[in-house]
Parts: structure tokens; sequence; C-alpha cells
């Protein structure tokens, strides 16, 4: 005898592909379906919908083909409300919790749908009176309302590019061997119309940009509001302070790319430097610092967060060294994100990935094809890769963003 269970679907059911994966995700498990019913959209704005019975032999293969199925935006049919368990004490969960993608969702609270707050990839979602919100598994505590299995869930994954992107470059293929510049194009006039909407854009970057000679650029593109937070590690800010102190990046003169004598004291030296100040905007204030990406955000009141990690020389005294602290700073500044932009960093870049929605739109530039393809891969698939000299592309990138800010466009 197999067990059985009828889910709904709706949405860009064929042009997404996803009606191939819920059937896959079946046929894999060793299960069987049956459509009950099923319309095809007949119009690019109207969606298909139908109904689905799958079985399978055991009850626990279908709890977990539930999940999968689920998490791809099927509605498991059942008329009771979202299940909720106590937790049992602080940090820990019943073990039948339901774990949150990155895909906006709704639980079904007394009859009706209601959208979980703060979506995020991997958390719990906690019932608060009749406020749902995502919470990651260290900041539960005993008593939280937690739900638990799968029904009472609607899961809203991107239907098509067209739906889940505001960026027009994110409608065809991107690769090295598309033009950078017509891409860049696009990217402008993206950003400033998501600025016009009161979206913020945040950026997200790597110590490479640094090596690459791209600091006058990111500098320029600060003072002209494209970014409205800046997220990074250590190494950005000594790397950055280490060229504007001494003029070196990794002991390597910037300006012609040759060895400096006992280079590679200068960024201890300007972890020092910064240290004797105070922190990065006190060296800003004394004078110590008078140029470079984090003067820059000072001197125009962009927020930063700078995320400590095992490898980091000093570190500054502005880097935040407890990774639960550093999450949260994180959290705090892509809170209103309209789209983050990343720029040669895979460990921060991933990390941001799965802090924010699927509805947020992602950029990741770097001259490494695997690395613009890892944040899909790790589930942020509203990710837009272009494989490209980071340098060359911040520079191309505040020449066009700064012609159309004095153009008005």
């Amino acid at each position: 005898m197999s067990e059985k269970r009828t889910f709904s679907i709706e949405g860009h059911l064929l042009e997404a592909g996803l009606l191939t994966k819920l059937k896959e995700q079946v046929t894999r498990a060793g299960g069987v379906y049956e459509f009950i019913d099923f319309e095809v959209g007949k119009t690019p704005d109207q969606m298909s919908r139908g109904r689905l019975t799958v079985k399978i032999p055991e009850i626990d293969d279908l709890n977990e083909l539930t999940d999968r199925l689920v998490g791809l935006g099927a509605v498991w049919q059942v008329t009771s409300d979202v299940e909720l368990e106590e937790a049992p004490s602080d940090g820990v969960v019943p073990d039948t919790f339901y774990s949150t993608s990155n895909h906006v969702t709704e639980v079904r609270i007394d009859g009706g749908w209601t959208t979980v707050a703060d979506q995020r990839m991997d958390a719990m979602i906690v019932l608060d009176g009749a406020v749902a919100r995502c919470v990651k598994l260290r900041d539960i505590r005993k008593g939280d309302r937690v739900v638990v299995e799968n029904h009472g869930i609607r899961v809203h994954p991107p239907a098509s590019e067209r739906e889940q992107s505001d960026f027009g470059f994110m409608n065809s293929d991107i690769s090295s061997e598309r033009r950078v510049e017509h891409i860049i194009d696009e990217l402008v006039a993206d950003i400033r119309s998501l600025k016009a909407e009161g979206k913020n854009v945040v950026l997200v970057s790597g110590p490479v940009v640094v090596h690459t000679g791209g600091v006058g650029a990111l500098e320029r593109l600060i003072a002209a509001g494209a970014f409205d937070a800046i997220l990074a590690g250590n190494a950005l800010a000594v790397h950055d302070i280490e060229r504007a102190l001494y003029g070196t990046s990794l002991g390597i003169n910037t300006d012609n790319g040759e060895p400096v004598v006992e280079g590679h004291r200068n960024h201890m030296r300007a972890i020092n430097a910064i240290s004797r100040s105070g922190s990065i905007p006190a060296a800003v204030k004394d004078g110590t610092l008078t140029r470079g990406i984090m003067h820059q955000a000072v001197q125009c009141g962009v927020p930063f967060v700078l995320a400590g990690s095992l490898r980091d020389d000093g570190p500054l005294p502005d880097t935040v060294t407890d990774m639960n602290e550093a999450q949260g700073a994180y959290g705090k500044l892509l809170k209103g994100a309209g789209a983050v932009v990343i720029l040669s960093t895979m460990l921060h870049g991933i990390a941001t990935g799965n802090m924010i929605p699927s509805s947020v739109q992602t950029v990741c530039v770097d001259i490494n094809p695997s690395v613009v393809t890892k944040l899909a891969d790790r589930g942020s698939l509203q990710t837009a890769g272009i494989v490209t000299d980071v340098g060359l592309f911040v520079t191309m990138l505040a020449d066009k963003y700064e012609r159309a800010v004095a153009e008005g466009k």
C-alpha cells in the first residue's frame, strides 16, 4: 500500500521548467504522480496552475519528498493551519522543524496566508502572535513557537527570469564573451532605477579590487552615491589603507607594479596606524587617512561592516571578530536592499547570499568563471555572473555611472 498526498502548483511552470523539476523529484524518490487537473496560462502574464497526486511506498520517503516539492513551490493540500511546537530550550528546536529557503514564503494562520518576515536561507520560522519571521537556530529561545512539518506552508520561488529580475541585462546570458561595456550600460540604468524607487544597493567586495587598480573608481562610485552600504572582510580595508598610506598593496607599488624594499611590512604598518588612531573613522578625522575606499565611505557617511576571519592579520580595530556578531551586522545593512553587487569575494559573497531573499537582485563579478556560478550552486539562483577583471569593471562602471548622474538619466 502506497502513501499518498495531493499538491497544488501555480506559476510560470513551463517557462521556468518548474513542472519538469517537480516530476523529476517524484521519479527520483521512487514515487509516481497523477495530475488531477492542469490549466496552462494562455498569455505571458497568465500563470499555469494544477493539482497532482503523489504516491510513494514509505511515509518517511514521502515526508522527504514533500520537503523537496514544497521547496520548489508546491503546496501540500491540507486544510489545517501551519503546525507549531515550542522550542524545548535556547538554541534547540523540535526535530521536525521546517528549514527555510531564500524564497518568499507564506504560512497559513487562522485560515489565511501570512508572509514570513526576514526571509533567508537555513532558518526556522517562529510565530509571534500573528507575525511569522525567520530566526536563526542560535537565536531561538525556549518557548518560541516554531513551525514544524510542511503543511500550511507556501513557497514562491522566482518563476521566470522576467519575474525574478529587475535588472534588464539578466534576461540574457552573461559571459566573458559579451561586451562588458553593454552590460555595464544596462547595469547603471538598472541601479539608477532601483535607487529612484528608494531601494538600497549594497557593495560586497574583496581585496582584489585594490590589487587590480580599482580603488579610485570605487571612491568615485561611493562619492556619486552608487552604494548605500559596504560589506567586506578585514583584508579589503587593510590593503586599501596600505595603498592610501604607503602606495603599496601586499608590498607591491600600485603605480608601477614593482616590489618595494621591506614592503611586506606595509600592511602591518597600516593596521598599526589605524590602531594608533583608534578606528578608521578616527583616522579620517585626525588626518591619518586621507584617501581610499574606507576614507571615502567615512566622508560620505556610507556605513560599512568588516567581518573577521581566522587568517586575518591585526585585525583592524573596526573588524568584527565574533562571527555571530558579524553576521548580525551584515544582516542589518542588507535589510531593505534591492540589489547587491559582489566584487571578487567568494567567501563574503556566499555569506551574503545566504542572508538575503531571492527577490534581491544579485550581481557577482570575478575573473574566474567558477566563482560567479558558486552563488547559484549554493542556492542564490537570482545571481547574475559577469566574468571580467574587477579593476577594469569598476573603472568602466564609475565612468558610466558618473555620466548618468550628470545627465540625470
